[in-house]
């Protein structure tokens, strides 16, 4: 391929139809600030691939190079189900590349731009399988770094007790160690500024509790159909993940269960060591929210209940009305 391709120059069309590392590009699906990702067809093995070609400058970069090679290496020994299976990643005249199957089917940002917040029991079950795939990744020592809607993949179920399955992807691009700062050496960001963790804006070390927060902003937000901060520019945004206690998102949508508000806010704690320890339980809790048995509502007593306080009037006269407590819903109506 030549330097001169213009991966990112808004001009997918000049790579259409043609040849990379074995790979016949059909079609542009995706692309962001570091990469672009294509239909490809795998002319070796005769199948579909979904074929991410990185930015040319992090090639450029001898650190990140070698790092996206080992972290693409261990990215395809992850065997779980809704991890999407790295083929193939390397080098070709220049450009870094990474082979991965192709999903058909949309992700969870378009899924949320069409139908806006999710029921409770769809969000907790696209979690659930997001956070599994996360785990599972920490345990062989990945940390996302970037968990968000646009890279969890949703395509049809199996039956009516299964209609989605989830995938979470760009595990070839990990970031485990690209830097203790949270930025390229080519000045990138990692991590998308919605769901960025407090740990990886200031620079402190990160461990599997950074992606429980990234996770916990991305349900946050498929329950309330935005993300726990908004601010009108990008330090702000940083401010407010690092300073700013995010609102309850029982408050963010109406009849939803408050016992979920100490769920999100364990999950989005600034310290990591006040998060829950996997990903795992973190759903586990904000289940057992939803799912948990509604306070029963206070009663007042009776209006003509006695008072043990007031002796109770005589008697009156047969024929008159008979009497009545003080009136007791004047308060207005309970509070929940």
């Amino acid at each position: 391929m030549r330097s001169g391709t213009g991966l990112f120059s808004g001009r997918p069309s000049e790579l259409i139809g043609r040849q990379v590392a074995g790979y016949r590009i059909e079609s542009e699906i995706g692309r962001g600030g570091m990469a672009v990702v294509y239909r490809a067809h795998d002319l070796r093995l005769g199948r579909t691939v979904a074929l991410k070609l990185l930015a040319p400058e992090l090639a450029r970069n001898d650190t990140f190079r070698r790092r996206f090679i080992h972290e693409s290496q261990v990215a395809a020994s992850l065997d779980h189900p809704h991890i999407v299976p790295v083929f193939e990643a390397g080098e070709t005249d220049g450009v870094l590349y990474i082979a991965m199957r192709y999903v058909s089917g949309s992700d969870l940002r378009h899924l949320l731009d069409v139908r806006g917040p999710l029921p409770p029991s769809d969000a907790v079950r696209i979690a659930a399988q997001v956070a599994s795939a996360l785990d599972a990744a920490h345990e062989h020592g990945l940390v996302h770094r970037d968990v968000k809607p646009g890279n969890i993949l949703v395509a049809e179920g199996t039956d009516s007790d299964h209609p989605e399955y989830v995938y979470l992807t760009d595990f070839g691009l990990t970031k485990k160690s690209l830097s203790l700062t949270g930025f390229t050496s080519v000045g990138q960001f990692v991590g998308t500024l919605d769901y960025v963790s407090p740990e990886q804006i200031s620079g402190r070390p990160v461990d599997g509790r950074c992606d429980v927060y990234g996770l916990s902003c991305v349900v946050y937000e498929t329950l309330t159909g935005r993300p726990p901060f908004q601010r009108d520019d990008d330090m702000a945004l940083l401010w407010a993940h690092q300073y700013d206690e995010p609102p309850p998102p029982s408050e963010a949508r109406p009849g939803l269960a408050p016992a979920v508000d100490p769920v999100f806010a364990t999950a989005l704690a600034k310290s990591p060591d006040a998060r829950h320890d996997t990903c795992l339980a973190f759903v586990a809790a904000l289940r057992a929210a939803l799912t948990a048995a509604p306070a029963p509502p206070r009663t007042d007593p009776e209006p003509d209940a006695p008072t043990p306080a007031r002796p109770a009037p005589p008697r009156p006269p047969d024929w008159a009305a008979p009497a009545f407590g003080p009136d007791r819903d004047r308060s207005g109506p309970d509070r929940p």
